[in-house]
């Protein structure tokens, strides 16, 4: 087993909302992605067959128009178990990314977990801190960003997802659909 690398894809981060300078940091939104962004199909790697949430491209154009980071947390296991390569998760991410830009939003990184303890590949057969309910893709995001924690949350759609939020020291919240800019709003004017 060889040791475990981090493995991320960040954009350029946007300018910060002028009411936000001089704050210790920006709040954050760390979104699941299969099931919070686009309808979860089971091991999805080709851009074709991503079907977005409602709400959802406009959800992150909400945070981006109050200066808040938009992050993506997504454990890909299907690396590990053979059905897709790391290139195919970074194609896709750069393929949503560019779907963003389309509405002049952005997410600010994409970070995902090829690792899964039964994995079929063995170079990402291995227990991963990153690999939620373990909360080594936040605390790694938390690491590099400028983030305020206490007004930042998760948005997930699995246990485990609130699982790594908690762990992070962020609030969770269960998104059960179906409109994503329906949900966040109220959570925004929360914060």
């Amino acid at each position: 087993m060889q040791p475990e690398t981090t493995f991320n894809r960040t954009n350029t981060p946007s300018s910060m909302n002028s009411s936000l300078i001089g704050h210790a940091g920006r709040p954050a939104v760390f979104f699941d992605r299969d099931g919070v962004l686009n309808r979860d199909i089971g091991y999805l790697f080709e851009s074709h067959r991503l079907i977005w949430i409602d709400g959802a491209r406009e959800a992150v154009k909400a945070l981006n128009d109050m200066g808040w980071f938009a992050f993506v947390v997504t454990n890909q296991s299907g690396v590990a178990r053979g059905l897709y390569e790391e290139a195919h998760v970074q194609q896709l991410h750069d393929w949503m990314a560019a779907e963003f830009g389309k509405i002049g939003a952005h997410i600010d990184a994409f970070e995902y977990c090829p690792f899964h303890p039964e994995g079929t590949v063995e170079r990402y057969r291995q227990v991963s801190h990153r690999r939620k309910p373990s909360p080594g893709m936040i605390t790694d995001l938390l690491e590099r960003f400028p983030v305020d924690v206490e007004r930042s949350f998760l948005v997930g759609d699995q246990p485990t997802d609130l699982e790594a939020a908690r762990a992070a020291g962020l609030s969770g919240y269960l998104f059960s659909g179906p409109n994503l800019e329906v949900f966040l709003r109220p959570l925004l004017q929360r914060s």
